[in-house]
């Protein structure tokens, strides 16, 4: 049997209008620190965009979700954030915000496959 890791994950919400409290999922940041694995995919579905905000730039929407991707994996062109530890990154990423795109608070679990994990979460949770 493989050894179960700690992980903790958070749902990357879009929030068109922060003062209404109505978010879409359009995310998941999973990291395991055993494993050194700090992930995050995402997916703007369009047609439920189009019905839930209608005035939203997906474009920028999109930019704005790459940088979490950049970030998590300590992209060169992630910016200063994307340089510190991974530990760092994912509590920076999850920081509680009032923005248009927020995190749920982090969730821990156990796993022995981390990437397996985060695609399950992924596919429950956004798709």
């Amino acid at each position: 049997m493989r050894e179960m890791l700690l992980y903790e994950y958070a749902v990357i919400r879009l929030v068109p209008k922060v003062e209404r409290e109505e978010f879409l999922n359009v995310g998941v940041i999973l990291y395991c620190k055993q494993q050194a694995f700090l992930k995050t995919l995402y997916h703007i579905n369009e047609e439920k965009l189009k019905c839930f905000a209608c005035e939203t730039a997906v474009e920028q929407l999109r930019e704005n979700l790459e940088s979490f991707d950049k970030i998590s994996r300590g992209s060169k062109d992630g910016g200063p954030i994307a340089r510190l530890d991974l530990a760092s990154r994912f509590r920076w990423l999850t920081a509680m915000r009032s923005s248009v795109i927020q995190t749920s608070r982090p969730h821990p679990g156990f796993s022995s496959d981390p990437e397996e994990t985060l695609q399950r979460l992924f596919e429950e949770l956004v798709l």
